[in-house]
């Protein structure tokens, strides 16, 4: 049996960036475990249930699977989860994810050990700003040298004001392409591109949410996992 976590955003996950790698993996047979910083079950950003920014379908089918699913409404606390006991760590992008995950200690301390270890972390969209903020073992960033993609500053440019407000009006912290590149990651997210994964080493990034489902098919492969016929 495969097991993966998913490190999930109480301050605002992107829907479509956690169902579409939850379903890929579920499907194929991966067994999921959901952990939030605090415990309690993982908050939504709305916008990604919103018609007028997703689609209908895709609005309908994410908030559905986020009002139902016993995983995402059950989780644990990163407080309880050890690397050691999964094969993959999942970053599910959002907002909310700058001012939570990116910054939690202990999720921080998931992404060092797995990715020191023998697990496959995927981290998507502005989760990737977690690698911005963690060192591993010997001090040094964890993205230094390596190359990734994100959530890019050309698309963020088109969310925020000129005050680095949010449509709800809450200040952006940073900006995850100059965070990353500051640490030293290798950026590109491939703009030209319908999708972006990159692959280094054990560690596997995704640009957004359309690149969702390439990257968890992705995070399978480099798994050595099948999908279920």
């Amino acid at each position: 049996m495969t097991d993966a976590l998913f490190v999930v955003s109480e301050e605002g996950y992107w829907g479509e960036e956690c169902v579409e790698p939850l379903e890929t993996l579920s499907e194929a047979g991966v067994e999921i475990t959901v952990a939030t910083p605090s415990g309690s079950p993982p908050v939504i950003d709305e916008r990604s249930i919103d018609p007028d920014q997703v689609g209908e379908e895709t609005a309908e089918h994410v908030r559905e699977v986020h009002e139902t699913d016993e995983r995402l409404n059950d989780p644990i606390s990163v407080t309880q989860a050890n690397a050691e006991g999964y094969d993959a760590v999942v970053f599910p992008g959002g907002h909310g994810t700058e001012w939570d995950i990116n910054q939690d200690t202990h999720a921080r301390e998931l992404l060092r050990d797995i990715i020191e270890g023998d697990g496959k972390a995927l981290v998507v969209c502005h989760a990737v700003g977690i690698l911005a903020f963690t060192r591993d073992s010997h001090g040094a960033f964890i993205v230094n040298g390596r190359d990734v993609t994100g959530f890019p500053n050309e698309w963020e440019e088109g969310i925020v004001d000129e005050g680095d407000r949010m449509p709800d009006g809450r200040k952006l912290p940073y900006w995850v392409e100059d965070e990353v590149k500051t640490a030293g990651g290798n950026w590109d997210a491939e703009l030209d591109s319908d999708t972006s994964v990159t692959v280094d080493g054990d560690l596997i990034t995704g640009r957004g949410p359309g690149s969702s489902h390439a990257a968890a098919k992705t995070l399978l492969e480099e798994l050595d996992v099948e999908l279920e016929a």
